[in-house]
């Protein structure tokens, strides 16, 4: 049986709202308790004043434009770095910056953020004025050397930051200790745009725009470059973020996206006008990422910037082809972590508390994405290993619900000094860098830190649902209201439903994931698929009754539109 535990909604204030049954019970076990916690217009966003430090960061940012200063943007090489990139350069194009480019340090070269290897090539190049963007918080070194070499420093970051902030210009982070901005849960896309906004406010209401003859930029239309990071970026759809993300899609299902994404897209097998917030974390999000894993950050950016269609095209082919490469890395690494595992003849009791793997060939582009899926089979911690250079070691963490990753890398660091080199990220995710002869001290400093603080905590993997849908609700009406419910996603998940049907058909097809035709009780036959399956128990024909947890989902096939059930588990009954 599946290990299945039920949302317990929390009562509406408004009893009398206009919502189908069954979605008031959805929205209330995510802690909706009214209609206005539903609202999707901008207008109710949070306003740009209560971010500290946005005052002093727009007048670093208007007198650089003023003196047409030489602006240089260093990005990161994730998805939310790239769209933070973009939408920074358009942005400031846009308001008349005359000399503004962008650095992405390539993590085979220089590690992560604003390493003072990038400062150097940004000084190279004539850099005045130095904009992070999704990194910097953590940077102290590269802050320093900024500094050493005269040039402003302005930092734009969501990360967590440490005991010691880097020194510069401004800061603007909601997650600083100082700031009192409601929402913790901004990507770095996000805080990139409610900064640029607050620029383009001021200069409005000093008259730059008319001295300058350039039209005032309407500032929404960027705004699929940040649902498209925010929700790559798997940051917790508060209020805020789902407002950012219903907007950004808007756009893209209108056709008013940037060609780029458009691409992406079509590239993809999609159409715009269909897709949802889960598609920017599984369609888009990889392909973005790819660029960053495999090769160089910029591919992904000069796709996001492309303002002619044939060449958003090309790169968005390349970012494909790129994904297909990451895919059959990360496929061939999955399976070298599950050998080892099975080596070492762990059974679930013996599993200890935290995970760390390492290989001497493992590609450190691909480690997260590994730690990732190991972490989802064994519901354990994650940190896989690869070789940044011939003496230090890469990790990227990946951890479960009640398990602050990078507090438990701060606790570690704190009792052990000496062990971590470097770290940073958040509850759920994080990286760090050791020496490589540390690594045997650090796996079991590691397992014993995670030992006390997951005391009396199940490791068993457990499913949210929303319970089970009767026969009227498993059509595509309803499908349909779901999917318009929404944005979706990270801590406001896509509805989860349970049930036991009738197993009618069953084959395999793309040869590890299972196609499957059920039916629950005297309902309609419904089609039904299961990926990435356990092909020693998959498919088994002696079995005809199963449990599923599915979500519902609409399958467009040449033309015809039909229901189809996700299945996220599956067991014999």
């Amino acid at each position: 049986m599946l290990n299945i535990r039920y949302r317990q909604a929390e009562s509406w204030l408004e009893q009398e709202a206009p919502l189908h049954p069954r979605l008031k019970q959805i929205y209330a076990g995510r802690g909706i308790r009214q209609m206005a916690q539903l609202q999707h217009s901008t207008k109710a966003l949070l306003h740009y004043q209560q971010l500290n430090g946005i005052e002093q960061a727009v007048s670093v940012l208007a007198s650089a434009l003023q003196q047409a200063r030489k602006l240089v943007i260093i990005g990161d090489f994730d998805a939310d770095g790239a769209t933070s990139t973009a939408l920074c350069m358009l942005a400031l194009k846009q308001m008349g910056a005359t000399q503004v480019d962008y650095l992405v340090p390539n993590r085979f070269d220089f590690g992560y953020g604003l390493s003072p290897q990038i400062v150097d090539m940004a000084h190279q190049q004539g850099a005045e004025l130095l904009i992070t963007v999704d990194n910097g918080i953590a940077c102290l070194a590269g802050a320093r050397r900024a500094r050493e070499l005269g040039m402003q420093l302005l930092i734009t970051d969501h990360h967590l930051p440490g005991s010691e902030l880097p020194p510069a210009d401004a800061i603007v982070n909601p997650n600083l200790t100082r700031c009192d901005f409601p929402s913790k849960n901004l990507a770095g896309v996000g805080v990139a745009f409610y900064l640029m906004l607050a620029l383009c406010r001021h200069l409005q209401n000093t008259g730059w725009f008319t001295q300058a003859a350039i039209p005032v930029p309407n500032l929404a239309d960027l705004l699929d470059l940040v649902a498209l990071g925010t929700v790559a970026d798997v940051v917790r759809l508060d209020q805020n973020n789902r407002i950012l993300v219903h907007q950004g899609l808007q756009r893209i299902r209108s056709g008013r996206c940037r060609p780029g994404i458009r691409a992406m897209v079509e590239v993809a097998g999609r159409e715009c006008g269909q897709i949802a917030a889960s598609d920017l974390g599984f369609v888009l999000g990889p392909r973005l990422n790819a660029a960053g894993r495999l090769d160089d950050m910029a591919m992904g950016i000069e796709c996001l910037l492309a303002e002619e269609e044939g060449k958003a095209r090309r790169m968005a082919v390349e970012l494909d082809s790129l994904n297909r490469e990451r895919r059959e890395i990360e496929s061939s690494m999955q399976a070298e972590a599950l050998k080892t595992l099975e080596l070492l003849s762990f059974n679930e009791q013996q599993l200890p508390s935290g995970l760390v793997l390492y290989q001497a060939d493992w590609h450190q582009g691909v480690i997260g994405i590994l730690a990732g899926r190991i972490k989802d089979r064994y519901f354990r911690p994650t940190i896989a290993f690869a070789h940044q250079d011939d003496e230090v070691l890469k990790g990227s963490a990946r951890s479960i619900p009640g398990l602050h990753i990078r507090d438990l890398l701060e606790e570690i660091n704190s009792r052990y000094p000496g062990i971590i080199e470097k770290f940073g990220g958040h509850a759920m995710a994080a990286g760090l860098s050791l020496k490589a002869e540390k690594l045997p001290a650090f796996e079991q400093v590691f397992q014993q830190v995670a030992d006390e603080w997951l005391q009396g905590k199940s490791l068993q993997g457990e499913l949210w649902s929303d319970g089970q849908l009767d026969g009227s609700e498993l059509n595509l009406d309803f499908a349909q209201l779901l999917k318009e419910s929404g944005p979706w996603g990270q801590g406001f998940e896509e509805p989860l439903f349970d049930g036991e049907f009738e197993l009618l058909d069953q084959r395999l097809v793309g040869d590890k994931h299972l196609k499957m035709m059920v039916k629950q009780g005297s309902g309609p036959l419904l089609d039904a698929i299961a990926f990435n399956v356990d092909l020693a128990v998959w498919p088994n024909r002696q079995i005809k009754q199963v449990q599923l947890a599915y979500r519902l989902d609409i399958n467009h096939f040449r033309g015809k539109v039909s229901l189809q059930l996700m299945v996220e588990a599956l067991a014999a009954l």
